[in-house]
């Protein structure tokens, strides 16, 4: 499971920075989490295939979020893609998806499916879950939750010995077999501890302060939080629907999350060290993300 970060603006894109967009490569599949102005260009200097995108879920229709949309899918096209897309988002995604996707002459060459979702709503895919929640700004908006599926709990070998397991037999367990020692038999439940939780990757888009957010991404392995301004700015960017970044620390560390990284970062500051250095001060997991920037996310 990585992490892209393809853009980390925040309303408009500057020299160092593009507009809102996040990948999220599962290795079976690879998800875009928003799709600002410029975000195809990203893709073609990251580590990352725009051709792989499967699902791209959008958390609101500002244009920093979405205005890179006709363009990605217009360069699928030109590519040949032939795979469907599926696209999310907050309840006037048709409307919107529809009217993005009708400016200018091109042919769509492969299927495309948009789904409006309600707060509150999780969608099933293979192997992992997304998730909703409302997030606190002055358009429809959503955050979202994607989770793994429960990892297989660990073989506790010496339990496995002290039921008489030798050898070979050890693999044969952990492969899901049975395994018959004298006159009893060692299922693959007696030597395995209990199922493990999957990875998980909470994004807030735009939002300011939520408890809904805030439980959305309760014990979450990485939590990507806006963090639009300083603290000394936080009121009014609260009244425009944003957080500052000692706000998302705050958010994150009563969530219990195990890492925090900060983006949709004002044009106003050059240089962020000064915002991650306020966060840390709250959450010392906090890491403030760069245009670009790679994270793999392990297994706990």
């Amino acid at each position: 499971m990585q992490l892209t970060f393809l853009g980390t603006a925040g309303s408009w894109p500057t020299k160092e920075r593009s507009a809102s967009a996040i990948a999220l490569d599962l290795e079976h599949e690879l998800l875009l989490l928003d799709c600002g102005e410029g975000t195809q260009r990203q893709l073609f200097q990251s580590s990352v295939s725009f051709m792989r995108v499967r699902r791209i879920f959008l958390t609101h229709f500002h244009g920093d979020h979405f205005l890179g949309l006709p363009g990605l899918i217009q360069s699928m096209s030109l590519n040949h893609r032939t795979e469907p897309l599926d696209i999310y988002g907050p309840p006037d995604t048709k409307e919107m998806v529809g009217r993005a996707l009708g400016m200018g002459y091109f042919t769509l060459r492969f299927p495309i499916e948009v789904h409006p979702l309600a707060p509150g709503s999780t969608v099933e895919f293979e192997g992992y879950s997304v998730r909703t929640a409302h997030a606190e700004h002055p358009v429809p908006a959503l955050s979202y939750r994607i989770e793994e599926a429960p990892k297989r709990g660990r073989f506790d070998g010496a339990r496995a010995r002290a039921l008489g397991i030798r050898g070979s037999d050890f693999a044969r367990l952990e492969a899901g077999e049975p395994v018959h020692v004298g006159s009893s038999v060692v299922h693959p439940s007696d030597v395995m501890g209990p199922p493990r939780p999957g990875r998980s990757v909470v994004y807030s888009g735009d939002t300011a302060p939520s408890p809904d957010v805030e439980r959305l991404a309760h014990r979450a392995t990485v939590l990507i939080h806006e963090a639009t301004t300083a603290q000394e700015l936080e009121g009014q960017a609260n009244e425009w629907g944003h957080s500052s970044a000692r706000q998302a620390a705050t958010l994150a560390r009563a969530a219990e999350v195990s890492a925090l990284f900060l983006t949709h970062f004002s044009a106003r500051y050059k240089e962020l060290a000064p915002l991650e250095e306020e966060a840390c001060i709250v959450f010392p997991g906090t890491r403030a993300a760069r245009d670009l920037l790679d994270h793999l996310i392990h297994q706990p």
